[in-house]
């Protein structure tokens, strides 16, 4: 069976965990600090960020948008209408860069700071209380991004066009994120909150709905489907 090396509250974690789930690949779940620099799992991955994939074969596969890639390739042409990265290339493109948009972009801006400051900081050696100038922005900046989620869904039937796609699942990891910790704000935009809660039905969500971080109580909407 395959092992994802993960952090249950790493957006980036989630949106691997929520391609698996989705395809049906069952994999063993280990839950990584990677703040602890542990020696075996720099041996899998030397930049030590989660998340680091490994399929049955012991091929090592590190960062989500690699792992993502090699899913496509390895997994994916046998889901044809299924496939989460289609086939057609400006489909392709588009899909691509609205994973950038999320799993760069919004993480540089939200959950970098919203999941560093309440959560890794609390593990961390030289942790500390959060900082809340940092999450005011962090605050400020999810707004925007829920707006843009918005006007895609409001074009187009999922975020990159008719189909779900990786798109879908990279927004919704770090959104999910958020939602967890109390950050996302459903009173922005109704399409964005909408198309969240179709995407929350999947099956593939269940077992991240069922998450709970050591100490913290998930925020009161995060395990509801209709909010």
């Amino acid at each position: 069976m395959p092992t994802l090396y993960h952090h249950p509250l790493c957006p980036h974690s989630r949106f691997i965990r929520l391609i698996l789930a989705e395809y049906g690949i069952d994999a063993t779940l280990i839950e990584e600090r990677a703040t602890e620099r542990r020696p075996e799992f720099l041996a899998l991955d030397p930049a030590g960020r989660t998340p680091v994939f490994v399929d049955d074969d012991r091929t090592v596969v590190p960062g989500a948008s690699v792992i993502a890639e090699y899913i496509d390739e390895a997994y994916g042409a046998a889901r044809n209408a299924q496939r989460l990265l289609p086939p057609d290339v400006k489909a392709r493109v588009e899909t691509r860069r609205l994973v950038d948009w999320f799993n760069v972009k919004f993480f540089d801006e939200v959950t970098n700071w919203l999941v560093t400051e309440k959560v890794y900081k609390r593990f961390a050696p030289q942790g500390g209380a959060p900082d809340m100038d940092l999450l005011r922005i962090a605050r400020a900046n999810i707004r925007p991004h829920m707006r843009y989620i918005g006007y895609l869904t409001q074009t187009r039937n999922w975020l990159a066009g008719e189909r779900l796609t990786y798109a879908d699942f990279a927004a919704a990891a770090h959104i999910s994120c958020a939602d967890y910790l109390g950050d996302a704000p459903w009173d922005e935009d109704e399409a964005a909150k909408h198309w969240y809660q179709r995407i929350k039905s999947r099956p593939a969500f269940r077992p991240l709905l069922a998450d709970r971080a050591p100490g913290m109580t998930p925020g009161r909407f995060y395990a509801e489907m209709d909010f």
